[in-house]
């Protein structure tokens, strides 16, 4: 969630050379080696008292669509016959999570977000496993919907978190971001963690002299995740506007150009 304690306003430069690893999403379908769908709290309800069911792989709520991913929120119920795990949510969606890793290096995920009100399109990245907020969170981009086109970055842990009031993170105004796609970019390097859009910084983290695992967790890989979630603590505080649905996030590319060390 937001802060506004990390501004830096510098220059980006994407790698030269082909990525480390990129989904372009020019197939004829969601690439099941490249990401699964996370399902795992549909039952007991979200994090953040969000108002969303996350679906494995339905086209309702996930697909490629004219070379893109499209992630779409829809305003709807689903029959519990065939959807076990359905938790009695009145909105579905979907939250795609990277099959392998990623660690030090250059992201970039060029996209189009929703923007109707009580909606939350994010980019971040988790650890495998591990407690949060110990484990660390880098949140690359959240916008929500009562603030249209304003960009969230952020960095969580331990020492430094929301349930706290005390997370690192900046924001930035992004014109365009409902209706045109835009470049929302990560370098991330052992000692700093940068965030920025279209190639210009508007968030950066240094790691400090004497900084352990309760300041700096950021010392492994992690996974990309693509999530648009519904309401929530910080989304819902305005209200849903149930006449925005459907909404969608779309995705024309990610890439990752590995660090030396991470590969």
């Amino acid at each position: 969630m937001g802060a506004t304690n990390q501004e830096a306003h510098r220059p980006m430069a994407v790698p030269a050379g082909r990525p480390t690893w990129a989904d372009e999403f020019d197939g004829a379908a969601i690439d099941a080696a490249n990401w699964r769908f996370d399902t795992a709290r549909n039952a007991a309800g979200w994090y953040n008292n969000e108002r969303q069911y996350y679906a494995d792989g339905r086209p309702e709520n996930a697909r490629i669509e004219k070379g893109a991913l499209v992630i779409e929120a829809r305003r709807e119920t689903l029959p519990k016959a065939r959807f076990a795990d359905w938790g009695g949510q009145d909105y579905t969606s979907a939250r795609m999570v990277t099959r392998r890793t990623l660690g030090y290096g250059f992201y970039e995920v060029r996209a189009t977000l929703p923007c109707g009100r009580g909606i939350w399109p994010a980019i971040w990245l988790l650890p495998p496993d591990g407690a949060w907020p110990d484990a660390g969170e880098i949140d690359i981009m959240e916008m929500v919907g009562s603030e249209p086109e304003m960009s969230h970055a952020t960095v969580h842990s331990a020492a430094y978190n929301h349930a706290s009031n005390s997370q690192r993170g900046a924001q930035t105004r992004v014109t365009g971001a409902c209706t045109a796609a835009h470049d929302y970019q990560l370098d991330w390097q052992p000692d700093a963690i940068t965030i920025g859009v279209d190639g210009r910084s508007y968030m950066r983290v240094e790691r400090k002299p004497g900084d352990g695992m309760r300041e700096w967790p950021f010392t492994r890989a992690y996974n990309l995740i693509l999530n648009v979630a519904v309401g929530g603590d910080w989304a819902g505080a305005k209200g849903i506007d149930d006449t925005a649905f459907p909404q969608r996030m779309t995705v024309e590319h990610v890439r990752f150009w590995g660090a030396p060390a991470a590969r």
